[in-house]
Formats: C-alpha cells, sequence, structure tokens
C-alpha cells in the first residue's frame, strides 16, 4: 500500500492510493495515520479496503508527512562510499548517527526557507524508514519486521551551521522544513528489499545526485537492528538512511542553495518530491 496525509498542516486526513494510481480519502473510516496504526494487524486491515468506494482526494490537495505524531527523527550520515569519499570523510565503520529536530519535518512538496544569512544550504536525497513497532536490541534477521514502510526524503542541510559551528550536526539538520517526507508510505509488501531503490536528486532541472539504495555502506537491516542496541525506535519514528554522492558541499567549487532554487526528488517506487527554496 502507499498511504499519505492531505490538507492544510495541523489538518491533514489519511488517504491510500489505489490500483489505477488515484488518491483516495480514509477519513471516512479512520481518523489519522498515527503510529499505532503501523502495527502490522491494523496495516493488514488497511489493505483490506476497497479503496474504489472512497472518495477521491481533491486535485491540488496539499499533501504533508505521511505518518501525524511522529516522535523520533534519526538520521544516518556518511553511508555512501563515494559520498564519505566527496567530503573528504574516512569510510565509517559503524552508522554516523544524529537527530533532526521533529519541527524540521514537512510535506513532500512544502517549500522552505533558509536561515537568516545562510550561505551554505545543501541538498541530500535519501531513502527514509518508517517503524511499525517497537525495537529494543534486535538482530539484523528480526529488523524488518519491524518496519512498516519507506518514503523518500530530503535531508536539507545548512553546512555552515552544520560543520563550523562548534558542535553536533544537528545544528546544521534542524530548521523548519528542513525535513520533507513523502508523499507516502510504502508499506514493506511491495518493498520486500530495500536495496534496490533508485535516488536520484535535480536542482534547477540539473541532475545532481543518480544513485541507488545498494551502494549503501550499512543496509536497512542493519541500521535498524545497530539503533535499536542503544536506543528503543517507536512506532513511527524516521530513520533516513544517508545520500549517495552528488551533494552541493562535494563539488569543486562547492555549489550551495540559492533562493528561488527548485527542487525535484524522485525514488521509483518512493514518489517524487519538489521543494522551492525561500
Amino acid at each position: 500500500m502507499k498511504l499519505f496525509r492531505f490538507g492544510a498542516l495541523g489538518e491533514e486526513k489519511p488517504g491510500a492510493v489505489d490500483a489505477q494510481g488515484h488518491l483516495r480519502d480514509l477519513s471516512l473510516l479512520i481518523a489519522d495515520f498515527t503510529p499505532d496504526r503501523l502495527a502490522p494487524e491494523k496495516l493488514a486491515a488497511l489493505a483490506a479496503i476497497d479503496l474504489a468506494k472512497m472518495p477521491l482526494v481533491p486535485t491540488g490537495a496539499r499533501l504533508g508527512t505521511p505518518v501525524a505524531g511522529i516522535r523520533q527523527f534519526i538520521a544516518i550520515g556518511l553511508n555512501y562510499r563515494k559520498h564519505a569519499e566527496e567530503s573528504g570523510m574516512a569510510i565509517p565503520t559503524e552508522p554516523v548517527v544524529f537527530n533532526k529536530a521533529i519541527t524540521s519535518l514537512a510535506g513532500p512538496n512544502d517549500d522552505f526557507a533558509l536561515p537568516e544569512g545562510s550561505v551554505a544550504g545543501d541538498w541530500e536525497v535519501e531513502l527514509g524508514i518508517i517503524m511499525g513497532r517497537s525495537a529494543q536490541r534486535i538482530s539484523e534477521q528480526e529488523a524488518l519486521a519491524h518496519v512498516a514502510g519507506y518514503c523518500l526524503a530530503n535531508d536539507v542541510s545548512e553546512r555552515d551551521w552544520q560543520a563550523k559551528r562548534n558542535g553536533q550536526w544537528v545544528k546544521g539538520k534542524s530548521f523548519d522544513g528542513f525535513g520533507p517526507i513523502g508523499p507516502w508510505l510504502v508499506t514493506t509488501d511491495e518493498i520486500p528489499d530495500p536495496q534496490t531503490i533508485p535516488l536520484e536528486l535535480s536542482i534547477n532541472g540539473q541532475r545532481m545526485q543518480h544513485s541507488s539504495t545498494a551502494d549503501m555502506i550499512f543496509p536497512v537491516a542493519r541500521i535498524v537492528s545497530y539503533l535499536s542496541q542503544f536506543m528503543t525506535l517507536l512506532p513511527g519514528d524516521v530513520i533516513i538512511t544517508g545520500t549517495p554522492e552528488g551533494v552541493g558541499l562535494g563539488m569543486k567549487p562547492p555549489q550551495h542553495l540559492k533562493r528561488g532554487d527548485v527542487i525535484t526528488l524522485s525514488g521509483g517506487i518512493l514518489g517524487a518530491q519538489q521543494q522551492r527554496v525561500l
């Protein structure tokens, strides 16, 4: 299934994509896609709905984050070998972990503003994991059974705040709007192998990133298991898994986002996003 939420910010309703690709409104049946709705048995109940009988979503409706009430927004850095190389950093021997503030979460097509004085805005197309069950000290073999599905993400970054402000990466990753996810949560039954997903990002129509999750250093199962060793992952938690090469920081000379730029992302079955930099 492809699950999404639509409507004005703070007023989103749940929906699902039918077999013909039409967006259907599920708000007559459920109030919202909250973390408790991502349990396997509840996803199975959603899959039994005859979507053809549900109302169509109005054309042009805004899409929000595919899950409401997200409690943890976790990120993995330097998880593609060529991206680590272009960043001038060593290939990590364990996953590099940081947080993004949940207030950075945004809908897939929401515009975002660079912070005042920003000269080092950057882009990062990524695969997002959305947890369906709590996970604590689980093995890699168990990990994917705890995942509800996957989404496309843009880990928008401000590199000066990330690297030059005497602190953790979270500083450059957490401005409002710096975490667009969606357009949908694609459930795991549609993605049995998350290491085969294409990822692409363009700026103003020029392709900057073009890769696949097959190039990840630490695959999804390893990431979920690793995180669960030192923290409890909760239903609805979002984990973004690193970006391939092609970010602005790695260019010679570096290239940065400018106000008015249009960022377009695609992820195969994960769908597409587009944001304008304000």
